[in-house]
């Protein structure tokens, strides 16, 4: 099994591989007992979304990593998948902006990938 942060940094390679926009990964294991690391990225659509989303299964399943559950909806333009230790937000440029989850974690190591 794959250690939490080579995973963090996989998928979070994987989505900027797929065109995801500032792709960014938090280390809030010192701050959180629900995971140790937040995967954030922006796409431009929900189409782009749902491919993101479905491009982050394709990536994880055929290795036995499955999600335990995936909240909101495409349309909602935000989907969080929970992977236990890591969990991913996929959203619009708009609700990143408007949840701002780099500020309120802001006192956690952040590792942008580019």
């Amino acid at each position: 099994m794959m250690e939490v942060k080579q995973l963090a940094m996989k998928i979070a390679e994987h989505i900027e591989l797929k065109k995801g926009e500032d792709v960014t990964v938090i280390d809030i294991s010192p701050k959180a007992s629900f995971a140790d690391y937040f995967v954030l990225t922006s796409v431009g659509s929900d189409r782009q979304m749902s491919a993101m989303v479905d491009a982050i299964e394709e990536l994880l399943e055929p290795q036995g990593i499955f999600h335990k559950s995936v909240e909101g909806k495409k349309t909602s333009g935000w989907i969080l998948m929970d992977y236990d230790d890591v969990v991913v937000n996929v959203m619009t440029r708009e609700m990143r902006e408007r949840y701002n989850i780099e500020k309120v974690w802001g006192d956690c190591e952040a590792m942008r990938i580019n």
